[in-house]
């Protein structure tokens, strides 16, 4: 299928229109077209090839909300007409045992990713949803739920479930007292999240600036790291951190705020960081703990979570033309808290 998306044909350069073939129908492939794709800061570091695992020409996104055209013959989960979505991940080998446990993004022989992925039959490189349309193995394709806003659920796909999945590993409820660590695209889904729960949530932030917008996320009050007495009262108050710094910081301020057995789960920086001090660790049993996306079950979870909630990102909507100019403002954290492009500005040309 002949089809047109946004791609970075170099370390760094500008996305540009590129046209490209999608992959012909197999029996148990759905083909979408894309509505909406969000627009994460991974997008970026791929572009950029900040990890060195891009594959060029990149067509990036990941956060993809879609409505079917066409079903290979062996499809039963959709038919034409569906609203499906599609996260990180386009396939993954289905037979080791994280895959039979439902967590394929643990796949031992590599998850399939939806862009700068090899795909596993034919080798080509996997192009994501910054597109107008998308080809994807049925069990990867997610069901949007009726009354889940099409226009707002993209984030949901990534920023979503990368929040969404510790809070659910470390059983968060009612009574829980989860910390949030940065106020952005993550952070400002895991406050959302965590309080739809049930728990009692704090936003941890290096000045009390933020404190209006916490609270109207929902947070119960914000804790300013700066502030060595309130750090000090606040010892041994949290049962969960969920840190979204997408940069190399210091973690050890973080770690007494755990009480006895508490997590702080890292989500946000991929990479080396500043040694930590063992000594809380070892007198509390604490965790330092990270967390990449969920399972696809775990997705459809959230996304049934989040429409039985009425929980969604804030976002902003652009046009893919205005892609490189969302990548300057995202590089500046100048947006609250998502892009999201409305895909019906990608016209063939």
């Amino acid at each position: 299928m002949r089809t047109i998306g946004y791609a970075a044909n170099a370390k760094a350069s500008p996305l540009k229109p590129h046209v490209f073939e999608r992959r012909e129908l197999r029996p148990n492939d759905v083909c979408m077209e894309v509505l909406y794709c969000g627009v994460c800061h991974s997008d970026m570091h791929m572009v950029n090839d900040d990890w060195g695992m891009a594959v060029y020409p990149v067509v990036p996104g990941h956060e993809i909300i879609g409505r079917v055209i066409a079903v290979g013959p062996d499809v039963k989960k959709y038919k034409v007409g569906d609203n499906v979505a599609v996260g990180c991940m386009v396939d993954s080998c289905m037979e080791c045992d994280q895959c039979r446990k439902g967590e394929e993004q643990f796949c031992r022989n590599m998850a399939t990713w939806t862009y700068c992925g090899c795909d596993r039959i034919d080798g080509s490189n996997t192009m994501g949803g910054y597109s107008k349309n998308l080809v994807v193995r049925e069990e990867f394709a997610l069901r949007v739920p009726d009354g889940l806003d099409l226009s707002k659920a993209a984030p949901l796909l990534c920023a979503g479930i990368t929040t969404y999945s510790p809070l659910r590993t470390w059983n968060i409820g009612p009574g829980s007292r989860v910390g949030v660590v940065g106020l952005g695209g993550l952070g400002h889904m895991a406050v959302k999240l965590a309080v739809a729960m049930g728990a009692d949530v704090t936003v941890i932030s290096r000045s009390a600036s933020r404190e209006a917008e916490a609270k109207r996320l929902g947070a119960d009050r914000l804790l300013v790291s700066s502030d060595a007495e309130a750090m000090a009262q606040a010892v041994d108050s949290l049962d969960l951190i969920i840190d979204t710094v997408p940069v190399k910081h210091d973690i050890n301020i973080y770690l007494p705020l755990l009480d006895i057995d508490g997590t702080i789960c890292l989500v946000g920086q991929i990479g080396p960081e500043p040694e930590f001090d063992s000594m809380p660790l070892v007198f509390g049993r604490r965790r330092i703990s990270g967390s990449p996306i969920g399972g696809i079950a775990e997705t459809q979870e959230l996304l049934n979570f989040c429409a039985k909630m009425n929980v969604l990102p804030d976002c902003e909507m652009i046009n893919i033309q205005d892609i490189n100019t969302a990548y300057a403002r995202l590089a500046k954290s100048d947006v609250k808290y998502r892009f999201v492009i409305d895909m019906a500005s990608l016209k063939m040309e």
